[in-house]
């Protein structure tokens, strides 16, 4: 067990150096490029392949942690990152849309690459019969990670003012170059890698709890997406004035404070109901969800002020949403068993990647035709479709229980 948390911790801290550096290469790429006179929709479209690759990348990911390792797939991603934030460092002229969007693809693989490795590996660190342990390491990995992102936010920022571009850039690949050589040392070899060879036709789940599962993923991811990757900071900027650094530090904090509840589900869930989570536990807690950006567009609507009531619902937004992602985390590594793991996580996570680019979508067409309430409207619509995909693991999960009793 102490040898576990050894290599736990080791990977927490490997995915750590890597988040910062993702969140800070985003606040970079957004607020140089808008300096070099790009147009809203152009930087955008810099964050395609990013999205579009992580979908491609979650699919391949956990095949290729079962067929090689999930500590050199971990390692692949940290390689890949730094090439990309090496990648901008070039001359200015070189930095086209296309030039840039590539850079971005890199980063979206090495992301999901790093992502997915972390989380399978978690389970490979827990000795059997340890559910109430696993759900607190899974929850303080996921939590760090979105809190660390947060902070990735504001050291982006910060180092752009202090070393500009270029400077910031290598500063951060210099630190993930350092965890990578850490990491390399520290795990065992050959982590997750299964005993007969994962074929490719494996990548596609065939247990109906993970299909089912990822669909809930799907539709959990893409309503939250749906309103706040667009809308909300389109919002927030043209309909309440809010200034551009006022928005970036309102959404980093959001992610941080999102983190730290992701960090203490596990007490909060255990505080309101008896036994480890199950599918039942994502039921009541997507249904307590749903209320909101329906709740938040009705008072939108009456006249309410918009800036209370964004801020108050985006505060209780990301207090439940954070308590069905983190079950949702739990439950993936719970469900699987340690040969097939990896494949099941870069399954999940390929459904989330693929939500959270149908969120991208829709959050800009949405917004664009019928307003902040309208990205509401189709987050809660998103929502219910969740939820009655937990109800259906929920009761498949009930009629595999007295089957086996």
């Amino acid at each position: 067990m102490e040898q576990g948390f050894r290599h736990y911790l080791t990977v927490t801290g490997g995915y750590w150096a890597f988040t910062i550096t993702d969140g800070a290469i985003r606040m970079l790429v957004v607020l140089y490029f808008h300096q070099l006179g790009y147009s809203p929709l152009a930087i955008a479209m810099l964050f395609l392949f990013y999205e579009f690759f992580g979908i491609v990348t979650n699919l391949v990911g956990g095949w290729l942690g079962a067929r090689i390792g999930l500590n050199r797939c971990m390692h692949i991603g940290m390689s890949m990152q730094i090439g990309a934030l090496l990648m901008l460092t070039v001359p200015e002229a070189w930095l086209s849309v296309g030039y840039v969007m590539a850079a971005q693809a890199f980063s979206g693989i090495a992301k999901d690459l790093n992502k997915m490795s972390a989380k399978a590996g978690v389970k490979l660190f827990m000795p059997d019969q340890s559910d109430s342990r696993l759900f607190r390491w899974v929850a303080i990995l996921t939590g760090s990670k979105n809190a660390l992102k947060g902070a990735g936010f504001f050291i982006g920022g910060a180092l752009l003012a202090w070393l500009e571009f270029r400077g910031a850039l290598f500063v951060l690949a210099a630190m993930l170059f350092v965890a990578l050589a850490m990491t390399w040392v520290l795990l065992p070899r050959g982590l997750g890698k299964t005993k007969s060879r994962a074929k490719f036709s494996q990548i596609f789940s065939r247990d109906p709890q993970i299909n089912w599962l990822s669909a809930a993923r799907f539709f959990l991811f893409g309503a939250r997406d749906i309103w706040f990757v667009v809308g909300l900071p389109v919002y927030l900027q043209s309909v309440l004035g809010w200034t551009f650094t006022q928005v970036g530090a309102f959404l980093a904090l959001w992610v941080i404070g999102y983190g730290f509840i992701q960090g203490i589900a596990p007490r909060v869930i255990r505080a309101v109901s008896t036994g480890e989570p199950g599918a039942g536990t994502l039921v009541v807690w997507t249904g307590v969800l749903l209320l909101l950006p329906v709740g938040i567009a009705l008072s939108l609507q009456q006249g309410w002020d918009g800036g209370v009531v964004l801020i108050v619902g985006l505060a209780l937004f990301g207090i439940v949403f954070a308590m069905n992602s983190a079950t949702h985390s739990y439950l993936i590594v719970a469900w699987s068993d340690h040969d097939s793991v990896s494949m099941n996580v870069g399954f999940y996570y390929m459904a989330n990647a693929g939500g959270r680019l149908a969120g991208t979508i829709l959050s800009g067409l949405a917004y664009q035709q019928h307003g902040m309430e309208g990205c509401l409207y189709w987050s809660a619509g998103f929502i219910l479709i969740a939820m009655l995909a937990s109800m259906k693991l929920d009761r498949l999960n009930s009629m595999t229980t007295r089957c086996s009793s």
